[in-house]
Protein backbone atom coordinates (compact mmCIF):
# COMPACT_ATOMS: atom_id res chain seq x y z
CA UNK A 1 0.00 0.00 0.00
CA UNK A 2 2.90 2.58 0.92
CA UNK A 3 4.32 2.04 -2.70
CA UNK A 4 0.97 2.14 -4.08
CA UNK A 5 0.90 5.30 -2.42
CA UNK A 6 4.32 6.35 -3.34
CA UNK A 7 3.12 6.34 -7.14
CA UNK A 8 -0.48 8.31 -6.40
CA UNK A 9 1.71 10.88 -4.66
CA UNK A 10 4.28 11.47 -7.12
CA UNK A 11 1.62 11.80 -10.44
CA UNK A 12 -0.27 13.97 -8.62
CA UNK A 13 1.97 16.27 -7.64
CA UNK A 14 3.73 16.45 -11.01
CA UNK A 15 0.20 16.74 -12.55
CA UNK A 16 -0.41 19.73 -10.36
CA UNK A 17 2.49 21.50 -11.99
CA UNK A 18 1.29 21.63 -15.48
CA UNK A 19 -0.94 24.41 -16.40
CA UNK A 20 -3.66 23.83 -19.36
CA UNK A 21 -1.43 26.64 -21.57
CA UNK A 22 2.07 25.18 -20.72
CA UNK A 23 0.43 21.85 -22.39
CA UNK A 24 -1.18 23.09 -24.98
CA UNK A 25 -4.74 22.72 -24.01
CA UNK A 26 -6.91 25.78 -24.35
CA UNK A 27 -8.82 26.75 -21.27
CA UNK A 28 -11.22 29.05 -22.68
CA UNK A 29 -10.92 31.02 -19.27
CA UNK A 30 -13.06 28.81 -17.61
CA UNK A 31 -12.85 28.16 -13.56
CA UNK A 32 -10.74 25.28 -13.22
CA UNK A 33 -11.30 22.84 -9.35
CA UNK A 34 -8.20 21.26 -9.53
CA UNK A 35 -4.39 22.90 -10.08
CA UNK A 36 -2.78 21.78 -12.82
CA UNK A 37 -4.19 19.31 -15.53
CA UNK A 38 -7.13 16.86 -14.61
CA UNK A 39 -6.84 13.48 -15.25
CA UNK A 40 -8.65 13.20 -18.70
CA UNK A 41 -5.75 15.60 -19.76
CA UNK A 42 -3.23 13.68 -19.06
CA UNK A 43 -4.46 10.66 -20.40
CA UNK A 44 -5.41 12.49 -23.68
CA UNK A 45 -1.84 13.72 -24.05
CA UNK A 46 -0.11 10.31 -23.40
CA UNK A 47 -2.74 8.24 -25.85
CA UNK A 48 -4.60 6.17 -23.10
CA UNK A 49 -8.12 6.19 -21.59
CA UNK A 50 -9.42 8.20 -18.51
CA UNK A 51 -9.96 4.57 -16.90
CA UNK A 52 -6.39 3.52 -17.46
CA UNK A 53 -4.58 6.53 -16.73
CA UNK A 54 -6.81 6.68 -13.95
CA UNK A 55 -5.77 3.30 -12.78
CA UNK A 56 -2.13 4.07 -13.02
CA UNK A 57 -2.54 7.57 -10.73
CA UNK A 58 -4.07 4.85 -8.16
CA UNK A 59 -0.39 2.86 -8.34
CA UNK A 60 -1.13 -0.08 -10.87
CA UNK A 61 2.48 -0.05 -12.42
CA UNK A 62 2.50 -3.73 -12.08
CA UNK A 63 1.55 -4.63 -15.85
CA UNK A 64 2.15 -1.44 -17.61
CA UNK A 65 4.96 -1.06 -20.61
CA UNK A 66 7.79 0.95 -20.80
CA UNK A 67 6.11 2.64 -23.94
CA UNK A 68 3.24 4.02 -21.84
CA UNK A 69 5.57 5.16 -19.18
CA UNK A 70 7.38 7.12 -21.45
CA UNK A 71 4.00 8.65 -23.10
CA UNK A 72 3.07 9.48 -19.46
CA UNK A 73 6.25 11.20 -18.69
CA UNK A 74 6.38 13.17 -21.87
CA UNK A 75 2.47 14.22 -21.01
CA UNK A 76 3.80 15.57 -17.70
CA UNK A 77 6.36 16.76 -19.21
CA UNK A 78 9.12 15.07 -16.56
CA UNK A 79 12.67 16.37 -16.42
CA UNK A 80 15.18 13.44 -16.65
CA UNK A 81 15.17 12.55 -12.47
CA UNK A 82 11.49 12.53 -12.48
CA UNK A 83 11.39 10.22 -15.54
CA UNK A 84 14.11 7.76 -14.05
CA UNK A 85 11.99 8.01 -10.99
CA UNK A 86 8.74 7.04 -12.62
CA UNK A 87 10.52 3.99 -14.04
CA UNK A 88 12.28 3.02 -10.91
CA UNK A 89 8.71 3.05 -9.17
CA UNK A 90 7.64 1.10 -11.57
CA UNK A 91 9.68 -1.39 -11.74
CA UNK A 92 9.46 -1.63 -8.20
CA UNK A 93 5.49 -1.94 -8.35
CA UNK A 94 6.30 -5.03 -10.97
CA UNK A 95 8.75 -7.11 -7.80
CA UNK A 96 7.20 -8.98 -5.39
CA UNK A 97 8.54 -7.67 -2.23
CA UNK A 98 9.30 -11.42 -1.39
CA UNK A 99 11.68 -11.06 -4.24
CA UNK A 100 12.74 -7.97 -4.25
CA UNK A 101 16.74 -7.66 -4.41
CA UNK A 102 17.83 -5.82 -1.21
CA UNK A 103 21.34 -4.72 -2.35
CA UNK A 104 23.30 -3.57 0.15
CA UNK A 105 24.59 0.52 -0.23
CA UNK A 106 28.50 -0.79 -0.53
CA UNK A 107 29.92 0.85 2.25
CA UNK A 108 33.93 -0.26 2.02
CA UNK A 109 35.79 2.32 0.01
CA UNK A 110 38.29 0.50 -2.63
CA UNK A 111 42.06 1.00 -1.77
CA UNK A 112 42.87 2.28 -5.56
CA UNK A 113 39.74 4.80 -4.67
CA UNK A 114 41.37 5.77 -1.45
CA UNK A 115 44.82 6.22 -2.83
CA UNK A 116 43.35 8.11 -5.70
CA UNK A 117 41.93 10.71 -3.33
CA UNK A 118 45.20 11.19 -1.60
CA UNK A 119 46.69 12.09 -5.03
CA UNK A 120 44.21 14.61 -5.18
CA UNK A 121 46.17 17.82 -3.79
CA UNK A 122 44.29 21.19 -3.89
CA UNK A 123 41.08 19.44 -4.42
CA UNK A 124 38.66 18.28 -2.21
CA UNK A 125 37.21 15.03 -2.57
CA UNK A 126 34.40 13.23 -0.37
CA UNK A 127 33.03 9.78 -1.47
CA UNK A 128 29.16 9.46 -0.14
CA UNK A 129 26.57 6.45 -0.74
CA UNK A 130 22.95 7.07 -1.54
CA UNK A 131 22.23 7.71 1.66
CA UNK A 132 24.41 10.71 2.00
CA UNK A 133 26.55 8.56 4.30
CA UNK A 134 30.26 10.54 4.52
CA UNK A 135 32.17 7.15 3.77
CA UNK A 136 35.63 8.73 3.39
CA UNK A 137 37.70 12.10 2.36
CA UNK A 138 41.24 13.18 1.30
CA UNK A 139 43.36 15.32 3.78
CA UNK A 140 41.41 18.51 2.43
CA UNK A 141 37.96 17.38 2.73
CA UNK A 142 38.25 16.57 5.88
CA UNK A 143 39.65 19.90 6.53
CA UNK A 144 36.71 21.38 4.68
CA UNK A 145 34.29 19.33 6.19
CA UNK A 146 35.09 19.29 9.62
CA UNK A 147 31.74 20.90 11.10
CA UNK A 148 29.54 18.35 9.20
CA UNK A 149 32.72 15.65 10.88
CA UNK A 150 32.55 16.42 14.14
CA UNK A 151 28.78 16.97 14.45
CA UNK A 152 27.48 15.58 17.64
CA UNK A 153 23.92 14.31 15.79
CA UNK A 154 25.53 13.70 11.97
CA UNK A 155 25.91 9.97 13.26
CA UNK A 156 23.05 9.37 14.97
CA UNK A 157 22.56 6.49 17.72
CA UNK A 158 22.81 3.42 15.39
CA UNK A 159 24.99 4.38 12.48
CA UNK A 160 27.25 1.69 11.72
CA UNK A 161 31.00 2.56 12.44
CA UNK A 162 29.92 6.31 13.28
CA UNK A 163 29.53 7.33 9.89
CA UNK A 164 28.22 10.78 9.34
CA UNK A 165 25.56 11.31 7.27
CA UNK A 166 24.77 15.05 4.95
CA UNK A 167 20.71 14.86 5.45
CA UNK A 168 21.30 14.23 9.69
CA UNK A 169 23.40 17.36 9.78
CA UNK A 170 21.84 19.57 7.78
CA UNK A 171 18.16 18.78 9.72
CA UNK A 172 19.39 18.37 12.85
CA UNK A 173 22.67 19.88 13.91
CA UNK A 174 21.59 23.88 14.45
CA UNK A 175 25.34 24.70 13.41
CA UNK A 176 23.99 23.83 9.66
CA UNK A 177 22.91 26.89 8.87
CA UNK A 178 26.21 28.40 9.85
CA UNK A 179 27.91 26.29 7.55
CA UNK A 180 25.81 26.16 4.62
CA UNK A 181 24.75 29.98 3.87
CA UNK A 182 22.80 28.85 1.16
CA UNK A 183 21.02 26.17 4.08
CA UNK A 184 17.61 26.03 2.69
CA UNK A 185 18.74 25.37 -1.20
CA UNK A 186 20.94 22.53 0.22
CA UNK A 187 18.48 20.89 2.23
CA UNK A 188 15.80 21.23 -0.65
CA UNK A 189 18.11 19.03 -2.59
CA UNK A 190 19.63 16.89 -0.44
CA UNK A 191 16.04 15.24 0.09
CA UNK A 192 14.84 15.48 -3.62
CA UNK A 193 18.55 12.98 -4.17
CA UNK A 194 17.50 11.02 -1.33
CA UNK A 195 13.79 10.61 -2.64
CA UNK A 196 15.63 9.43 -5.80
CA UNK A 197 17.86 6.78 -4.15
CA UNK A 198 14.48 5.58 -2.46
CA UNK A 199 13.05 4.77 -5.76
CA UNK A 200 16.53 2.81 -7.00
CA UNK A 201 16.48 1.05 -3.68
CA UNK A 202 12.78 0.83 -1.93
CA UNK A 203 13.96 -1.82 0.35
CA UNK A 204 17.44 -0.38 1.61
CA UNK A 205 16.61 -0.74 5.49
CA UNK A 206 18.88 2.04 6.19
CA UNK A 207 17.51 4.53 4.26
CA UNK A 208 14.48 3.93 5.18
CA UNK A 209 14.67 4.28 8.74
CA UNK A 210 16.91 7.68 7.80
CA UNK A 211 13.94 8.61 6.13
CA UNK A 212 11.47 7.72 9.18
CA UNK A 213 13.52 9.34 11.78
CA UNK A 214 13.87 12.84 9.97
CA UNK A 215 10.12 13.11 8.98
CA UNK A 216 9.72 12.48 12.52
CA UNK A 217 12.10 14.87 13.92
CA UNK A 218 12.12 17.32 11.23
CA UNK A 219 9.21 19.52 10.27
CA UNK A 220 11.27 21.20 7.40
CA UNK A 221 12.46 17.71 5.93
CA UNK A 222 8.76 16.15 6.52
CA UNK A 223 7.30 19.25 4.10
CA UNK A 224 10.43 18.69 1.66
CA UNK A 225 9.50 14.72 1.50
CA UNK A 226 6.06 15.44 0.94
CA UNK A 227 6.92 17.39 -2.08
CA UNK A 228 7.62 14.46 -3.70
CA UNK A 229 10.95 16.19 -5.85
CA UNK A 230 13.59 14.50 -7.03
CA UNK A 231 16.89 16.14 -8.51
CA UNK A 232 19.81 14.44 -10.01
CA UNK A 233 23.10 16.00 -8.86
CA UNK A 234 25.95 16.58 -11.17
CA UNK A 235 27.77 19.95 -11.17
CA UNK A 236 27.09 22.77 -9.55
CA UNK A 237 28.52 25.89 -7.35
CA UNK A 238 28.20 25.30 -3.56
CA UNK A 239 28.82 27.75 -0.73
CA UNK A 240 30.47 27.18 2.64
CA UNK A 241 31.00 29.05 5.58
CA UNK A 242 34.52 27.66 6.99
CA UNK A 243 35.52 28.27 10.44
CA UNK A 244 38.96 28.51 9.65
CA UNK A 245 38.97 29.56 6.15
CA UNK A 246 36.19 31.48 5.56
CA UNK A 247 33.81 32.33 3.08
CA UNK A 248 34.26 29.67 0.14
CA UNK A 249 32.29 29.42 -3.23
CA UNK A 250 33.70 26.06 -4.69
CA UNK A 251 32.59 24.36 -7.97
CA UNK A 252 31.92 20.53 -7.72
CA UNK A 253 31.46 17.73 -10.05
CA UNK A 254 29.91 14.40 -8.79
CA UNK A 255 31.79 11.25 -10.53
CA UNK A 256 29.88 7.79 -10.10
CA UNK A 257 32.51 4.73 -8.98
CA UNK A 258 30.69 2.07 -11.42
CA UNK A 259 32.92 -0.06 -10.06
CA UNK A 260 31.37 0.37 -6.34
CA UNK A 261 27.76 0.03 -6.59
CA UNK A 262 26.08 3.07 -4.87
CA UNK A 263 29.08 5.37 -4.22
CA UNK A 264 30.00 8.68 -5.50
CA UNK A 265 32.55 10.62 -5.68
CA UNK A 266 32.52 14.48 -5.27
CA UNK A 267 34.84 17.37 -6.26
CA UNK A 268 34.86 20.48 -5.24
CA UNK A 269 37.59 23.31 -7.05
CA UNK A 270 37.29 26.71 -6.68
CA UNK A 271 37.83 29.09 -9.48
CA UNK A 272 41.13 29.81 -10.53
CA UNK A 273 42.67 33.66 -8.99
CA UNK A 274 39.73 33.87 -6.71
CA UNK A 275 39.21 34.51 -3.37
CA UNK A 276 37.87 31.32 -2.46
CA UNK A 277 41.21 29.38 -4.34
CA UNK A 278 43.02 31.49 -1.69
CA UNK A 279 40.87 30.26 0.98
CA UNK A 280 40.90 26.72 -0.03
CA UNK A 281 44.76 27.27 -0.45
CA UNK A 282 44.80 28.71 3.11
CA UNK A 283 42.69 25.35 4.58
CA UNK A 284 44.90 22.97 2.53
CA UNK A 285 48.10 24.28 4.55
CA UNK A 286 46.47 24.64 7.74
CA UNK A 287 45.18 21.06 7.26
CA UNK A 288 48.76 20.12 6.17
CA UNK A 289 50.58 21.72 9.35
CA UNK A 290 47.27 22.79 11.44
CA UNK A 291 49.10 24.09 14.57
CA UNK A 292 51.60 25.95 13.46
CA UNK A 293 49.38 27.65 10.44
CA UNK A 294 46.28 28.23 13.26
CA UNK A 295 48.42 29.46 15.87
CA UNK A 296 49.24 32.47 13.10
CA UNK A 297 46.26 32.77 12.27
CA UNK A 298 44.47 32.87 16.22
CA UNK A 299 42.17 29.85 14.64
CA UNK A 300 41.90 26.40 16.26
CA UNK A 301 44.02 23.99 16.65
CA UNK A 302 42.65 21.10 15.89
CA UNK A 303 44.17 18.82 13.24
CA UNK A 304 42.08 17.63 10.76
CA UNK A 305 43.28 14.25 9.57
CA UNK A 306 42.88 13.07 13.62
CA UNK A 307 39.77 14.58 14.08
CA UNK A 308 37.53 12.03 15.60
CA UNK A 309 34.50 10.05 14.55
CA UNK A 310 30.91 11.88 15.27
CA UNK A 311 29.61 10.76 18.82
CA UNK A 312 26.26 9.88 19.92
CA UNK A 313 24.64 12.96 21.67
CA UNK A 314 21.53 14.19 23.01
CA UNK A 315 18.66 15.58 21.28
CA UNK A 316 19.40 18.62 19.68
CA UNK A 317 17.12 21.74 18.33
CA UNK A 318 16.66 21.04 14.78
CA UNK A 319 17.94 23.58 11.91
CA UNK A 320 14.37 25.04 11.19
CA UNK A 321 13.75 25.84 14.57
CA UNK A 322 16.37 28.40 14.27
CA UNK A 323 15.31 30.17 11.43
Amino acid sequence: MARRDEIRDFLISRRAKITPEQAGIPSYGELRRVPGLRREEVAQLAGVSTDYYTRLERGSLGRVSDAVLEAVASALELDEAERSYLLDLARAAKTPVRRAARRPTQQRVRSGVLRLLEGMSGVVAVVQNGRSDVLTTNLLGRALYGPVLESPVAAGPDTQDGRPNQARYLFLDPGAGDFYPDWRAVAATTVAMLRSEAGRNPHDRALNELIGELTTRSGLFAALWAGHDVRIHTTGTKRFHHPVAGDLSLQFETLHLPGDQGQTLFTFTAEPGSTSQNALAFLASWAASPSETAARAGGPQANPRSWPAPTRGSDHSTQEDRT
